[in-house]
């Protein structure tokens, strides 16, 4: 992409000088220079951008962008959405860039960002510098068992659940299978949490699989698997359709959880501060429109078109406004877990969450243990470029967090995470899967 290209017309500086020479000389020169500098350095350096989304309800901030004009409106006219069929496909899109077909940031697990820059699941392991910008939504994503075990009426508790899954593979002689979205993305990790503290290994006593969102429903109805993790409509879809049930939405697990973020390779924030900056405020606002209950029924209509989920508005709107028919006799109207696009510091990237992911990823042996964690979050994190999108919205200085941590997190299972001490954490952990240093 031509940085120079969709300059935005404004009066160059020799113009801004005889400007001010007509209104009165060098007093007045003096005078304006200041405002010169400012408005020259907060000119955008390009219009354009390309971002990926998967069909997700989390990625209702971009449609929602594009949709009211959020993009257009901060100066950004040349924005191209564009649905990704996998997050392996966002990741390979992403290492392209949109200089060679690829797209310059997207909706993304919080997780990929870091496993992208490490070259942790890039071809040759080959890093690609990546940049999160804000995070998209807190919590909303589900759990899912099949109908094979209603009786069960799986929820947190996952005891009865683990003894029929053991004697289901013993009996087949065939893997019972657990499906996520990406390795060491969010869903791996919830499904992966969830099923450890019940005392079920995830690595040894089921498979763990990945299969892109929007293919859930299917895979389970034809047998594929037994129980998955991702975000809406695909877990209201799978009980519209009689396949199978919702046993916990994952902010049972941890309250408030960080989910999904707007991440951008690193090498067009460095070129285009402002235009980068300019995105985020677009997306910011269209966080804050998500999240008014006033617009939840138009956010699910955005969702079910074509373009974006292509989905029926039955399989979305009752989660997008927070009300939760686990499909076992289990409603609750406006939940407290339900998601959240802006409240609750939704949208602002704490540092301290992004150190959680890290150290899950070592916990699993995604990424080694003897990472540098703080120095590649102080390159991959960029809260203070979100905080400058805040002030210039005009955010309540209330609603900006002075902390890049949000404190010590509690789990369902009565851990924590300190933030100031990963190892204690990882220590209290009985299953894990470190890799040799």
């Amino acid at each position: 992409m031509d940085n120079h290209s969709n300059h935005p017309a404004a009066p160059g500086r020799r113009t801004l000088l005889k400007r001010a020479a007509a209104l009165g000389g060098a007093a007045a020169t003096g005078a304006l220079l200041p405002s010169i500098v400012v408005a020259q350095g907060s000119a955008l350096e390009t219009r354009a951008a390309k971002l990926g989304f998967i069909a997700l309800t989390d990625a209702a901030p971009l449609f929602v962008a594009d949709e009211k004009g959020f993009f257009k409106k901060h100066g950004m006219t040349d924005v191209e959405v564009v649905k990704q069929s996998s997050w392996g496909t966002t990741r390979d899109n992403l290492v392209l860039g949109s200089k060679s077909g690829g797209i310059d940031g997207a909706h993304i697990l919080t997780p990929m960002p870091y496993l992208i820059s490490t070259g942790a699941v890039t071809a040759n392991n080959v890093p690609t510098p990546m940049m999160i910008l804000g995070r998209l939504n807190l919590g909303g994503q589900c759990i899912s068992v099949a109908n094979e075990y209603k009786d069960l009426k799986v929820g947190l508790d996952n005891k009865e659940f683990r003894k029929a899954l053991l004697a289901k593979r013993v009996r087949t002689g065939k893997p019972v299978n657990a499906a996520m979205t990406f390795p060491g993305g969010t869903h791996d990790l919830w499904i992966r949490y969830w099923m450890a503290a019940g005392n079920v290994d995830p690595t040894r006593d089921i498979t763990t699989i990945v299969v892109p969102p929007a293919q859930m429903v299917a895979n389970m109805k034809v047998g594929s698997m037994d129980t998955f993790c991702v975000c809406e409509p695909w877990n209201r879809q799978l009980i519209n359709q009689n396949i199978g049930y919702t046993a916990l939405t994952t902010s049972e697990l941890w309250m408030n959880h960080p989910e999904k973020s707007f991440a951008m390779r690193a090498d067009y924030v460095e070129a285009n501060p402002n235009s980068a900056k300019a995105l985020l405020k677009a997306v910011m606002e269209a966080q804050i429109w998500c999240e008014d209950p006033a617009n939840r029924a138009e956010v699910a209509e955005i969702c079910s078109r074509r373009r974006w989920i292509n989905a029926p508005v039955a399989d979305i709107i009752d989660r997008v406004k927070g009300d939760f028919d686990y499909g076992t006799g289990r409603v609750e109207a406006n939940s407290k877990f339900q998601m959240r696009y802006w409240k609750d510091n939704a949208s602002y990237p704490f540092q301290s969450h992004d150190l959680w992911f890290l150290t899950e990823n070592q916990r699993w042996g995604y990424l080694p243990p003897n990472l540098d964690t703080k120095a590649l979050i102080a390159k991959v994190n960029r809260e203070d470029i979100w905080k400058a999108a805040a002030k210039e919205l005009g955010v309540a200085a209330k609603d900006i967090p002075t902390s890049t941590s949000r404190g010590i997190e509690k789990f369902f299972d009565g851990k924590v995470f300190d933030p100031a001490n990963p190892k204690k954490y990882l220590d209290s952990l009985d299953i894990k899967y470190l890799r040799a240093a």
